[in-house]
C-alpha cells in the first residue's frame, strides 16, 4: 500500500436499509408490469424526468400492458426552434455559466394542442398511456413519476443523450450539462413539487434494464424514516486532466483507470441515494429528502435561508501523482447575484486528508504585486502568446496532513500537486472562474474554460500574504480536549469543527443538517444517545450526513489508536 497503512474499508456503494410499516416493491419489468396490469381502464400518465429512454420505458412496460390508446406528450411541445429561442437568455453563449430558468413545463408546450388531446381523450374508452416529459399536464386516474439519477444523466450526455427537444447528439458535454443544469432540471424539479404528491407509484429507471417500483407510500414512509437517522449518499468519481492516485488504492476504485481527480461524496444535487426495502434495491437522487423533507432534513432556520437548497458540500479532490487544479476564483456574494440571480455563493476551505513531500496550496497574491501586470499576463497566457508565471504573483504554501486552508469568495486559489483534499464549501456547484491552467487541454482534447472577465471582476487583491497567513490557514481554537473550531472564515456561513478522540465523542449538532468526514481512522461508528436510530459504521474518508431531527450524537472510536472527524453546519 502506498497511502494507507490499513486496509481501507471505503464503501463506494453505501446503500441504506429501511424498515418499514409498509412496503411495496417490484423489481424487474415483469415485476412492474404485472402490478400494472391490474389497472384496466381509464389514464395512466407516466410523467418522465428529462434524460429517460422512452423507447425502453414503452418496449419493456408500457407496450406490454397492452393500451388501447398511447400517447407520446413530446409530440405536442412547441418547435425545437421556438423553445431555443425561449430559453436562449438563460443559456448565454458562454460555454459553461447561465441563468437559473424560472419556466414551467406548460411553457414548452403548443396548449392549444394540448387543449385539443384533451378534448379528445375525453372521448376514448379503455386503458389510455400517456407518457414523457410533461404527461401529467394530462390528468390522470393513475399517475406514475418515471425517475432519474443526475449522474446517470450525465453520464448518458457523454454516450449520446440529447436535451430535451434537441438534436445534440455531438454537442459539448458541458453545454448539454449547462442546458440541463440550467433550465430542464429546474423546470422537472417545478413540476416534480406537484407529481410526488400526487403519485400512485415511483420508478427508478436508472439501470436501463433494471427499472425498479414502489408505491406512494413506501417512497414517503423511506423518506420520513432517512432524516430520522445518519446516512450517507452513493459517491461517485471521475477522472480529470490533473487527476491523481490515492482515490484508487483508498476508496477501492478499477487501478487501471488513469487517474481519478474528484469525487462527490455529500452532494445531494448531485448524488444519489440506494434504499434496501426487503430486499431489494432502488435508488433515489438524493435531491429528493432535500426538496420533500427540508425542514426535518436541513432544519427550520437553514430552511428558512436557503429554501429546499442543500447549503454544504463535501467532494474529493486527488492531485496525488498528479497535477495542479486551474488557478481560480469564486464570485461574490453581490456579483453572483447581480450576475446569475443565485443567491449564495461558493465560499469553500481545503482540508488536507494526505499529502506528498512537495503538496501544496496556492492561496492568495503576494504583497504589492503589480494589478495591472498580473492582468496583462493572464490575457496574453490565454492568448497563447506566454506562459503564465505565477511564482511572481501567487503565495504557494506546503500542505501537510490535516492542515485547513480557508478560501472565502474572491480569494485566487487552487490545489497545488501531490496534495489530497477534502473541500468543504457551500453548496452552489459550477461556479468556478478559472484563471490560469497550466497551458493544458481538458481530456476531451479541448482548451478547458477560462473566464476572466469574471475573474477579474472578483479577485480580492488584498487577500495579500499577510491576510493569508493571519486569517486563512490553521485558524484553530481549542474548545475542549477534544473538539476545536478550524475555521470557516468569518466571511462564510459555514461553521467546521474538528473532534480527535480515541474513545468517543458525543456531539450537538444545534438542531441543523451537520455534514462531516471519518479523516483519521479506519472506522467508527455514529450512535444514538436516546436510542433513536440504530448504529451506522463509518469509514475512512467516508463522508456522511447527520439530519436536523438528531439533536445529539455520539461517535466512538473503532480505531486502535485514534479518530478524527470533521464536520460542517451552517453557523
Amino acid at each position: 500500500m502506498k497511502y494507507l497503512n490499513f486496509d481501507s474499508e471505503y464503501d463506494k456503494n453505501p446503500i441504506q436499509k429501511m424498515t418499514l410499516n409498509h412496503a411495496l416493491i417490484w423489481d424487474e419489468a415483469s415485476e412492474i408490469v404485472s402490478e400494472l396490469s391490474k389497472i384496466s381502464s381509464g389514464i395512466i400518465v407516466f410523467e418522465t424526468y428529462p434524460g429517460i429512454d422512452l423507447k425502453v420505458l414503452k418496449e419493456h412496460i408500457l407496450d406490454k400492458l397492452h393500451p388501447n390508446h398511447i400517447i407520446n406528450i413530446e409530440a405536442y411541445t412547441k418547435s425545437a426552434k421556438a423553445i431555443d429561442k425561449m430559453i436562449k437568455p438563460n443559456l448565454t453563449d458562454d460555454r459553461v455559466f447561465g441563468y437559473y430558468s424560472h419556466h414551467v413545463i406548460d411553457d414548452f408546450y403548443d396548449q392549444k394542442k394540448l387543449h385539443i388531446l384533451r378534448e379528445d381523450l375525453n372521448q376514448k374508452n379503455g386503458l389510455i398511456i400517456v407518457y414523457g416529459f410533461g404527461a401529467s399536464q394530462i390528468k390522470a386516474d393513475y399517475l406514475i413519476f418515471v425517475s432519474l439519477t443526475r449522474w446517470e444523466i450525465q453520464l448518458r450526455y457523454r454516450r449520446g443523450l440529447t436535451n430535451f427537444k434537441k438534436h445534440n447528439e455531438q454537442e459539448d458535454i458541458l453545454r448539454k450539462y449547462k442546458r440541463g443544469y440550467f433550465v430542464e432540471w429546474r423546470v422537472a424539479d417545478r413540476m416534480k413539487d406537484d407529481v410526488i404528491k400526487q403519485m400512485n407509484y415511483f420508478i427508478d429507471y436508472s439501470t436501463l434494464n433494471h427499472p425498479v417500483m414502489i408505491d406512494h407510500q413506501t417512497y414517503h414512509q423511506s423518506l420520513d424514516q432517512l432524516v430520522k437517522k445518519p446516512f450517507r449518499m452513493v459517491p461517485y468519481f471521475d477522472p480529470g486532466i490533473w487527476g491523481g492516485q490515492w482515490m484508487k488504492e483508498v476508496c477501492l476504485l478499477d487501478p487501471n483507470e488513469s487517474n481519478y481527480a474528484w469525487s462527490f461524496d455529500g452532494v445531494p444535487e448531485e448524488n444519489s441515494i440506494k434504499l434496501d426495502i426487503k430486499g431489494k434495491i432502488i435508488e433515489l437522487p438524493a435531491q429528493d429528502v432535500v426538496q420533500f423533507r427540508p425542514v426535518e432534513l436541513m432544519g427550520q432556520e437553514v430552511y428558512d435561508q436557503f429554501g429546499p437548497n442543500f447549503p454544504i458540500r463535501f467532494d474529493l479532490l486527488d492531485t496525488m501523482d498528479g497535477g495542479n487544479l486551474s488557478l481560480q476564483v469564486h464570485p461574490l456574494k453581490h456579483y453572483i447575484q447581480e450576475t446569475f440571480g443565485m443567491a449564495y455563493t461558493q465560499d469553500e476551505s481545503y482540508y488536507i486528508l494526505d499529502s506528498g513531500k512537495d503538496g501544496s496550496v496556492y492561496l492568495g497574491f503576494k504583497e504589492n504585486i503589480d494589478q495591472k501586470q498580473f492582468k496583462k499576463d493572464l490575457i496574453a497566457a490565454q492568448a497563447g502568446k506566454k506562459i503564465f508565471d505565477d511564482k511572481l504573483y501567487i503565495n504557494r504554501y506546503p500542505a501537510k496532513k490535516h492542515d485547513h486552508f480557508l478560501i472565502p469568495a474572491g480569494t485566487i486559489h487552487c490545489s497545488g500537486k501531490n496534495t489530497m483534499v477534502l473541500e468543504i464549501s457551500a453548496c452552489m456547484y459550477i461556479f468556478t472562474f478559472k484563471l490560469w491552467d497550466w497551458d493544458r487541454k481538458g481530456l476531451d482534447g479541448r482548451p478547458r474554460p477560462v473566464h476572466l472577465e469574471h475573474g477579474f471582476k472578483n479577485l480580492q487583491f488584498d487577500r495579500n500574504t499577510t491576510f493569508v497567513n493571519e486569517q486563512l490557514i490553521n485558524t484553530v481554537k481549542p474548545i475542549n480536549d477534544k473538539e476545536e473550531y478550524t475555521g470557516l472564515h468569518e466571511l462564510e456561513f459555514l461553521e467546521t469543527r474538528r473532534f480527535t478522540f480515541s474513545d468517543f465523542a458525543d456531539i450537538d449538532t444545534y438542531d441543523r443538517v451537520n455534514v462531516a468526514n471519518l479523516v483519521e481512522g479506519k472506522k467508527a461508528v455514529i450512535q444514538s444517545i436516546d436510542g433513536r436510530f440504530e448504529d451506522y459504521e463509518v469509514h475512512y474518508a467516508e463522508t456522511f450526513v447527520i439530519p436536523s431531527t438528531i439533536h445529539k450524537f455520539r461517535i466512538t472510536c473503532l480505531d486502535r489508536k485514534q479518530c478524527i472527524i470533521i464536520k460542517a453546519h451552517v453557523r
